[in-house]
């Protein structure tokens, strides 16, 4: 699986992904408040779409990707751009998790579909989160048109959050924000956000 996002990582940014992560970028921030002195982590970031255009948000800006050519080019961006407070790490949480990381924010979007585990992912994350953490999950509703044995056809947002508050999380709450035409596989879709609270 790998080898594929290490192919698509320098033609990643299509106009079509491109507009899609503002749209995305906005239904983040808007569940933003007081976050200037917190910290946070872009997990799966590809090729930093959505975490660039948060970074004004945070204190810090950590990009975590298991592909090394995505993590080559948010670096890139950030030597063009002359970016500071951000870091890159070429990780995969569901092997490894540094020790000591511990941020306030992790923001995941369009991630959790490519993940077959996903109640382990969530977990590590989970574990990654400050007290008092927020989980900021974007990904898309359940679509019965979707069937693939590489992606789950997106979640019931209901389920996710009573998987979340399984694990551990105090609270948790979704909503729809976006429908898009052929924005799954090539089929209309919606998109939503979960933000859980640690």
């Amino acid at each position: 699986m790998n080898n594929v996002w290490e192919q698509m990582a320098s033609r990643y940014d299509t106009e079509t992904r491109v507009n899609i992560a503002k749209i995305i970028v906005q239904s983040v921030r808007s569940e933003l408040k007081d976050t200037k002195d917190k910290t946070a982590l872009d997990y799966g970031c590809g090729t930093g779409l959505i975490g660039m255009g948060l970074i004004d948000m945070f204190k810090s800006m950590l990009f975590v990707d298991p592909s090394t050519q995505m993590i080559e080019q948010v670096n890139r961006k950030i030597e063009i751009g002359h970016i500071e407070c951000t870091r890159t790490l070429c990780c995969d949480f569901l092997e490894e998790i540094p020790g000591t990381l511990r941020v306030d924010y992790v923001i995941m979007s369009q991630v959790l579909l490519h993940i077959k585990n996903s109640r382990l992912m969530l977990t590590k994350l989970f574990d990654v989160l400050k007290e008092d953490g927020h989980l900021l999950l974007v990904d898309f509703d359940k679509n019965e048109n979707i069937t693939s044995d590489k992606v789950h056809n997106g979640f019931e947002q209901k389920e996710l959050i009573d998987l979340l508050i399984q694990i551990g999380f105090a609270s948790a709450a979704a909503r729809t924000f976006h429908h898009g035409k052929g924005i799954f596989m090539n089929k209309d879709a919606s998109l939503f956000i979960l933000n859980a609270i640690k």
